[in-house]
């Protein structure tokens, strides 16, 4: 249980939170099991030596991933220290990593309702973590990429459920590369109870070099469709691809290898451009405006974008006033809502865009994330009782359609 904090704040038991951001670890077979055999060669394959495992997408060995097995896993929360910037002095930041035999409760899901009872949590929303990279290694094949997300999708029917028992929250991922294969496959997953869905931030690849702005009006049946139905797109960090487009033209590496030696300038230099643009991409071309009924999420994306994006926004409206119907701030108040690292200040973020739209999320059992999810309470100093009871619980269980 996480202690009452000054102020009387709730305790995690009495706040009964939802989790905006969750993970699972993959099965090997999580794009195989259920790929159209046309694709077998052209998808996600796995290479098995042993106990030794490797992806390959596309022909091409994918390092997004190191070790596919998840086994040993990365302890959760472990660079808790590291993201803070707190490392005490004289250690070795290496020695802050560790591993552990992967938990049950990260692949099955009657065990990791066990665990979310021990954390306090009522229900959480679960992404991939193999699967964030695998869109941007098939861009260049539409097909393939649609073949495999649907195989993706029927894979976590299996395992996970969109919506076990009402608290674990899988969202299945839609790729808008095939605009009408997207239809398609959204139909198919809101038929089957999806609560939200999950898209790559990154511009829409079309198979060639140049790709589609996500607010292009061939993409509008999706949304369409996901407004109507009062489902939420979450946008989660993953391979968005910037690495190609930014890092690499200064030197950096081309491919997202999130879990290997680092390419420090190219984050600096990327950063947080992929929900930057992505969030851009909505609203100077009019999605919101033709969908009002359309609410989007940022997950692991932080909040530090929120505020360039903004100055960019009002700056182009004062320039083309046409263009922006409302304030953008009025427009993002209205749609998005935003997961803040726990680093991030997240008072300043909730007096932005309104504390409505703020979403806790722990991003676990990730490393970098919280070792105990409802811990994020101890960030919430700042705010009052009923501001961090819609944090911890209200807003996301209201984006969601939660009781």
């Amino acid at each position: 249980m996480v202690a009452a904090i000054e102020g009387g704040l709730p305790m995690s038991d009495e706040l009964h939170p939802v989790d905006a951001d969750n993970h699972y670890y993959e099965t090997l077979d999580a794009f195989t099991r259920h790929l159209d055999q046309a694709y077998k060669h052209r998808g996600v394959r796995v290479l098995r030596d042993g106990t030794h495992a490797e992806i390959v997408i596309a022909g091409k060995l994918n390092r997004f991933i190191p070790n596919p097995t998840f086994d040993p896993v990365i302890v959760p929360g472990c660079l808790d220290l590291q993201f803070r910037g707190q490392i005490p002095e004289g250690v070795d930041p290496l020695t802050l990593t560790q591993v552990e035999p992967i938990s049950a409760s990260y692949r099955d899901r009657d065990a990791r309702l066990a665990t979310m009872d021990e954390q306090r949590l009522d229900a959480a929303l679960l992404f991939p973590t193999l699967g964030c990279g695998v869109e941007q290694a098939l861009r260049f094949d539409v097909p393939a990429t649609m073949a495999s997300l649907t195989a993706f999708n029927l894979w976590l029917e299996d395992d996970w459920g969109y919506s076990y028992k009402d608290r674990v929250i899988a969202a299945p991922m839609i790729s808008l590369a095939d605009p009408a294969a997207a239809v398609q496959e959204l139909d198919r997953v809101l038929e089957r109870g999806a609560r939200v869905v999950h898209m790559r931030p990154a511009p829409v690849p079309t198979g060639g070099a140049k790709g589609r702005s996500l607010g292009h009006k061939l993409h509008d049946p999706v949304w369409a469709r996901l407004a109507e139905a009062g489902v939420p797109v979450a946008f989660h960090l993953g391979d968005s691809g910037y690495n190609a487009m930014l890092g690499a033209p200064w030197g950096g590496a081309e491919d997202f290898a999130p879990f290997r030696e680092p390419d420090v300038l190219g984050q600096v230099i990327i950063g947080d451009r992929a929900i930057h643009d992505t969030m851009a991409s909505l609203i100077v071309h009019g999605v919101f405006e033709r969908h009002p009924r359309l609410q989007v999420a940022s997950i692991e994306n932080g909040s530090d974008w929120v505020y360039p994006l903004l100055k960019g926004l009002r700056k182009q409206a004062n320039r083309t006033p046409w263009l922006f119907p409302e304030d953008p701030l009025d427009t993002i108040r209205q749609h998005v809502s935003i997961t803040p690292y726990y680093e991030d200040d997240i008072r300043k973020l909730a007096d932005t865009i309104g504390v409505e739209r703020v979403l806790f999320g722990s991003d676990w059992p990730h490393g970098e994330g919280l070792a105990e999810p409802a811990a994020f309470v101890d960030e919430l100093e700042a705010f009052t009782p009923d501001e961090v009871q819609r944090i911890m619980r209200q807003n996301c269980a209201e984006l969601v359609g939660l009781a």
